[in-house]
């Protein structure tokens, strides 16, 4: 069987300056790795926000830049769990190594040893467009007239169709293959469409091809991408998803948060601003506008997406959860024996809840680390077991108690319906839920997984009727204005449009929108099929 560069059976695209088409099909791990399914697939019917994806990009000459990708994905991994990937260039080459599964076990030892040069991007995936395959899996790769591209995106263009079309219309040159016969990969998802339109620049710059393609695209964006010996980042005008720029002794850092600097060593030095673009090579770093900037940051990152120790705008992610909780107990107070939370989102605002009323703060619930994310497919038993697979209550800390339980928000209700019936069961008086966003009656198209609008229990149910549904003797849901203060941002900054309905970039026709839009309307001829890779003459 081929082997990837490390001599281990895996998956990795390889290009030379002037790629000519090789005959190696691509290549299946035979190391079982995780899929990052087994807690959707334990209760089917609930799965909470999922996250983004997390994009990390090193331009650092001397150092070992596929590790330091590597720990900085390992820092963003709460951003996406169901593949990861690497992409590495010498200057004369990229290769790029992906998989289904976790950052840890995606890669080893052997796999990064092999990874050598001067710059890198990496990319840890939920899927938003296209269905979670290792196709759809990134860094996405291209060839180009002079060399090759790699691509990593967080977040999720809402004008997927017109860019399909705009591939579509690529000239080929006739010597070659058609656009899908030429292609490393036959993704389905709204980052290979822009990898193709960044990679067709006959008559200009990668550089300038940039410029001109970015102001194109409709949506929420974070990329990095690289040539053989250039990083970029870009981030889109709203600022949707966050990105930022660090410094490392030897070179420079680009990151979908700043946790992921500190994880490697580098210090920050701001963030990417909304509608800039970011070149780094051998000359340094320049800066360029491709679109005026007009910011609507997600306030679901302060929520529940960005980790605790994360800083956007200024802000602190984990002051802003406490200072949400304080607010939660000031609009919704209530006499009990216990506030705790559901770990691990839930635990700041529960300390703010609890230093605000006075109530003592404690664990109630157990947290299973390791659950979730492995090859092994449930039985039927576990799928009912459900959520005890993720969490056990701690009776002794519950039993005859007036409890408070506070968490970051509700989708379908299905989750805190079992997390009731488990207090009760482990003894508790009464149960109170709290819960540090307003309802979520809408879902998002800029890079978070929601359920679809029919599916959220808010949008069927007032908050009695949801109380009662989930077995709560009171449920408190902060206020809009209270979560939005606990920001420090203002409120014309910041997209609410889960909670409100209002999307601050326009949506296309529903028909057009949609993760799995690609995969029903496009077809491709070589689907199903070993794809070429480029690989080393």
């Amino acid at each position: 069987m081929p082997k990837s560069p490390s001599g281990q059976p895996g998956k990795w695209d390889g290009a030379d300056r002037g790629p000519r088409l090789g005959d190696v099909p691509y290549l299946s791990s035979t190391r079982k790795g995780g899929d990052g399914r087994l807690t959707a697939a334990l209760d089917p019917n609930e799965q909470g926000p999922q996250d983004a994806c997390g994009v990390f990009g090193v331009w650092a000459p001397g150092e070992d830049v596929a590790k330091l990708t590597y720990f900085g994905l390992y820092a963003l991994q709460h951003r996406g769990q169901e593949s990861a990937g690497i992409a590495v260039s010498n200057g004369r080459q990229i290769l790029v190594y992906k998989d289904m599964g976790l950052v840890s076990q995606v890669f080893d030892e052997s796999t990064l040893e092999s990874l050598k040069g001067h710059l890198a991007i990496g990319h840890s995936r939920y899927s938003t467009t296209g269905a979670s395959t290792w196709q759809n899996a990134q860094p996405t790769f291209r060839p180009t007239a002079d060399g090759s591209i790699a691509l990593g995106h967080n977040g999720n263009l809402i004008n997927t169709h017109e860019l399909a079309q705009m591939v579509s219309d690529l000239p080929g040159p006739s010597d070659e293959l058609e656009l899908q016969g030429r292609g490393v990969e036959s993704s389905t998802n709204d980052t290979g469409l822009v990898t193709a339109l960044l990679a067709h620049h006959p008559d200009t710059t990668l550089e300038q091809r940039a410029l001109e393609v970015l102001p194109q695209l409709n949506g929420a964006f974070c990329f990095v991408w690289m040539n053989e010996d250039t990083l970029y980042a870009a981030r889109d005008p709203q600022g949707i998803r966050p990105l930022v720029l660090g410094r490392l002794d030897r070179g420079w850092v680009v990151a979908s948060e700043d946790a992921a600097l500190a994880t490697i060593g580098a210090s920050v030095v701001r963030e990417v601003e909304p509608g800039e673009m970011l070149v780094i090579d051998e000359n340094g770093l320049r800066s360029h506008r491709f679109a005026e900037p007009a910011p609507k940051g997600c306030v679901f990152e302060y929520v529940y997406l960005a980790r605790p120790d994360a800083t956007i705008n200024g802000r602190s992610v984990h002051e802003a959860r406490v200072e949400m909780g304080r607010r939660l107990a000031r609009e919704f107070p209530v006499e009990a024996d216990l506030v705790m939370p559901v770990p691990e989102s839930g635990t700041p605002a529960a300390a703010g809840y609890a230093e605000e009323s006075g109530i003592p703060f404690g664990q109630g619930f157990v947290k299973n680390a390791y659950v979730g994310r492995t090859f092994i497919q449930p039985s039927q038993t576990l799928r009912q077991l459900g959520i005890r697979l993720k969490l056990n209550a701690l009776e002794h800390m519950i039993r005859g108690k007036r409890i408070v339980v506070v968490d970051d928000s509700i989708v379908r209700g299905n989750t805190q319906r079992a997390q009731v019936r488990m207090l009760r069961e482990a003894g508790a008086l009464e149960v109170h839920v709290r819960i540090s966003s307003p309802p979520v009656k809408w879902p998002c198209f800029y890079g978070i997984d929601f359920a679809t609008r029919a599916e959220l229990i808010a949008n069927g149910l007032d908050v009695d009727e949801i109380a009662a549904s989930v077995g709560a003797d009171s449920l408190g849901y902060i206020s809009l204005e209270g979560m939005i203060e606990s920001t420090k941002v203002p409120s014309e900054r910041l997209c609410q449009a889960c909670f409100t309905g209002e999307y601050p970039i326009a949506l296309p026709d529903e028909s057009l929108l949609g993760k799995h839009l690609l995969e029903s309307s496009l077809t491709s001829p070589t689907a199903g099929k070993a794809l070429p890779v480029l690989n080393n003459p």
